[in-house]
């Protein structure tokens, strides 16, 4: 090489651009980087802890700027009562939200509560808002933060401790993770959806299979899907294992955020377009890990265990556990047996909504089934928009008038039955299927059983009485 010649740049994955423009100091052997974080996502069950530490230190808030919150874990999903009473399920629910409120007062954090009309999921009001973007770090006590990454954000959920960190210091430190490409090419077909998909690589690769990495969705399946189908595939990155999911922007993701309430506008939307346009991942850089995926041969999905990752296509059988004892452990909870078909087994209560699946595009899959039919009798059907902004397009849409018509519940933006805390919970020994990302047991109550599965099976199980392929009902 000539003297005085520099070495060409090393071709960089979306993952390592946003990484290494967010270190402050570089990890070394016995110490993790220290990260900045853009910003900060707060909502009333993980933060008070944090909030007293820095009470206690004397400590501000180092960048009030960077962070939003929302109440959504312990708020009711049923209606405030004429005389302005919130029905909260008990005195820790509503004191958990009076403090976020007190919280957000004293060291001047922008709250969106239940008055405001930008209340909702932490997980569906920040990309609704704009905070959410191209490029950024994003944090929040809270696992399914990972939701984010389909803009080309890094995001990811932090324990309380650290979110006290991120208030002190808006800087968090972190080991640098691995990154691993998930390939997924050719065209979902009718009938199934982004939840399917997700699905279907945690039951590829199981629910460690990403430990210790950042995933890149990536391909033609991942580029045709929409923001919101890009958000649950990225909600679910967790559930594999993985400390991230990312998709790297591109018109779609322009297109979403254009206009939006915090998102660039004049000089300044141009100038972050041009930085936006540089994410993604740079020809011939390399993976340390990849998976491929062929959209095309996918199924609607379900589990039929007591994780994520024991799913199936929802025509297959209960596999054996083959002398796993917490397989064997799983079905017994689940009250299933191995070589059973799940199509046709009685449920009790389905639920859509959550951080996974409560958006605008979900509801109106929900209502292709719903429409013009019943639900089951003795069944019951719990639909849960993500936010205000959701419940409010929703009804211009008259969807809500269709889930009504059907006889399913209609209620207000909640995290609701997704984790049980609020009220909406299943009795010992129901089963329900569900939108959410997680069937852990006891996760929806005490004794409670659960199937994941997309809006369209939840919807058509809730009209059959007994868990069904949408596809059955025809016009998915």
């Amino acid at each position: 090489m000539n003297e005085g010649a520099t070495s060409p740049q090393q071709p960089e994955t979306l993952f390592e651009k946003v990484w290494n423009g967010h270190v402050v100091k570089p990890q070394s052997a016995d110490n993790p980087a220290v990260l900045y974080i853009d910003l900060h996502l707060i909502h009333e069950v993980t933060s008070p802890q944090a909030f007293d530490v820095l009470r206690r230190r004397g400590l501000r808030l180092r960048r009030p700027d960077k962070c939003l919150a929302t109440m959504d874990h312990s708020t009711p999903s049923l209606p405030t009562s004429p005389s302005g009473r919130i029905p909260f399920v008990d005195a820790l629910a509503e004191a958990q939200v009076a403090k976020l409120v007190e919280n957000c007062r004293e060291f001047g954090v922008q709250l969106f509560d239940l008055s405001s009309s930008r209340n909702g999921i932490v997980h569906v009001i920040g990309p609704e808002l704009g905070a959410t973007q191209p490029g950024k770090t994003i944090v929040c006590g809270d696992s399914h933060t990972s939701t984010h990454g389909a803009f080309g954000a890094l995001a990811f959920g932090i324990g309380t401790s650290e979110v006290g960190h991120v208030m002190a210091t808006q800087c968090l430190l972190q080991y640098k993770p691995n990154t691993y490409a998930v390939n997924v090419q050719g065209r979902l077909a009718p009938g199934v959806t982004a939840k399917d998909l997700i699905l279907g690589l945690i039951g590829k690769i199981g629910i460690g299979g990403g430990t210790g990495h950042v995933f890149e969705y990536r391909g033609e399946a991942i580029e045709a899907l929409g923001m919101d189908e890009r958000m649950t595939v990225c909600n679910m990155s967790i559930e594999a294992g993985a400390r991230a999911g990312m998709i790297a922007p591109d018109e779609t993701t322009y297109a979403y955020l254009a206009g939006r309430e915090m998102a660039p506008s004049g000089a300044d939307w141009d100038a972050a377009l041009a930085c936006w346009r540089a994410l993604p991942t740079d020809p011939g850089a390399t993976f340390d890990a990849e998976v491929d995926l062929d959209a095309a041969s996918l199924e609607p999905m379900i589990t039929y265990g007591t994780h994520p990752g024991m799913t199936m296509p929802i025509r297959a059988h209960v596999p054996n556990p083959n002398g796993s004892p917490s397989e064997h452990k799983a079905l017994q909870y689940m009250g299933l047996e191995p070589g059973q078909q799940l199509l046709g087994h009685k449920v009790d209560v389905v639920f859509i909504g959550s951080c996974t699946n409560s958006r605008i595009q979900d509801l109106r899959q929900a209502a292709t089934v719903f429409k013009d039919r019943k639900v089951a009798s003795g069944m019951r059907a719990l639909i849960v928009p993500g936010s205000k902004e959701v419940k409010v397009q929703a009804e211009a849409e008259g969807l809500d008038r269709i889930f009504r018509e059907a006889g399913a519940e209609w209620r207000e933006p909640s995290c609701s039955m997704c984790i049980a805390m609020n009220g909406d919970q299943l009795s010992p020994g129901e089963y329900a299927v569900s939108t959410s990302n997680r069937n852990f047991e006891g996760r929806q109550g005490k004794g409670s059983r659960t199937f994941l599965a997309s809006p369209l099976t939840a919807a058509a199980t809730a009209v059959r009485g007994v868990i069904t392929d949408a596809r059955e009902l025809g016009g998915v």
